[in-house]
């Protein structure tokens, strides 16, 4: 057999282990298009709730129409706990790296805790989140991913970047602390929320929300509710969380890895008043990247924008859908019950949990 014949079957062999991986495992990658800057967006419809209330959690409050900040905050245990979370508006917590490491982001609108932290760097899948709530971003760095500089860089959402390569000097408004215990050095960013309104101030950006909001209904009566409940959302170890559910305040103390999850500001349990599981497909951005991509409506790599979902608030769980038109950087996330009817949370914290279909999901209601 020639040298010629030989490298004819080699290259065939090659295209056919490619075409292979692409149907098995390539499949699971992400198709990354061009980035475009220039989404469509949509009108804000007229507001979910009456009265001078968050537009996110339905509770009232001296800041109720003030702009709020979607800050980015990390899971690793070495930055545990967290500061800020319990005086949070919404959390929307996912995976940040695939089948791995998760990330969070909480809103602060309502309450302003006088420091938040650790602050961690900008992922893709949290911008358009921000943006539909008519948040400032506020972030450490940013995930190195191919055209996501040129994002941030837009002007497409008011956002503060502590690491300064916004070109900005965010970083004057956020500090480092002193490293102790297990604190790594990426784990030492902060920030008091006085500087963080300063700098928005001082950028020129709106101090006023736009955000429609999510409605509301008043809290089951106590003897309407049950006597305990548990759900685990099954990250992967130690990223795992569980809520188990207090008749008498109405909420979910939390527990993440095992441990019970508290605020570093104050010791207070992490107690949502309303969960929110959203079911999404997760994948590698690029075949070999660690930094993942979730099907939620980002209008730059997404093909779906719609999915299932779970709600869980009066110690009960209910079904329904979840949709972000994909087409719109600031639609709305909008929340469905199964006759189609936008969900009625209850006054406080909403915890959105964003999971793979192949990720374990288990609610034991009481007994």
């Amino acid at each position: 057999m020639s040298r010629k014949q030989i490298g004819l079957i080699v290259l065939v062999a090659a295209i056919v282990v490619g075409i292979g991986f692409y149907l098995t495992k390539g499949k699971k990658s992400v198709s990354v298009k061009q980035i475009q800057l220039n989404g469509t967006t949509e009108k804000p419809s007229g507001p979910a709730n009456i009265g001078n209330v968050s537009p996110i959690s339905g509770v009232a409050c001296d800041n109720w129409n003030g702009r709020s900040f979607a800050v980015m905050q990390p899971a690793d245990v070495a930055a545990r706990p967290l500061a800020g979370l319990s005086q949070a508006d919404m959390v929307v917590e996912m995976v940040a790296v695939y089948g791995s490491i998760t990330r969070l982001m909480g809103v602060y609108g309502c309450n302003n805790p006088e420091e938040v932290g650790s602050l961690r760097s900008a992922r893709h899948d949290f911008v358009h989140l921000a943006k539909s709530l008519d948040s400032i971003y506020v972030h450490w760095g940013r995930a190195d991913i191919e055209q996501f500089k040129e994002v941030l860089g837009s002007g497409i959402i008011d956002d503060m970047n502590c690491n300064d390569d916004a070109g900005k000097s965010s970083g004057k408004y956020c500090f480092r602390k002193e490293a102790s215990g297990n604190m790594r050095g990426v784990d030492t960013g902060y920030a008091k929320f006085a500087s963080l309104i300063e700098g928005a101030k001082a950028f020129g950006y709106s101090m006023e929300n736009k955000f429609a909001g999510y409605p509301h209904q008043e809290d089951a009566a106590l003897d309407q509710r049950p006597s305990g409940g548990n759900l685990r959302v099954a990250y992967a170890k130690p990223f795992d969380a569980e809520y188990d559910y207090d008749k008498a305040s109405n909420s979910y103390f939390r527990t993440w890895g095992g441990v019970a999850d508290t605020d570093r500001n104050n010791k207070e349990k992490i107690a949502p008043k309303n969960i929110v599981v959203m079911i999404a497909d997760a994948a590698p951005i690029k075949v070999g990247e660690q930094y993942v991509n979730v099907q939620i409506g980002d209008p730059w790599f997404d093909q779906a924008d719609s999915g299932s979902a779970f709600f869980y608030m009066n110690g009960q769980q209910y079904k329904g859908t979840w949709k972000k038109d994909k087409t719109k950087i600031n639609s709305k996330l909008t929340f469905l019950d199964e006759q189609g009817q936008e969900i009625k949370f209850v006054p406080g914290q909403i915890w959105v949990d964003i999971i793979d279909p192949g990720q374990a999901l288990r609610w034991t209601p009481a007994a």
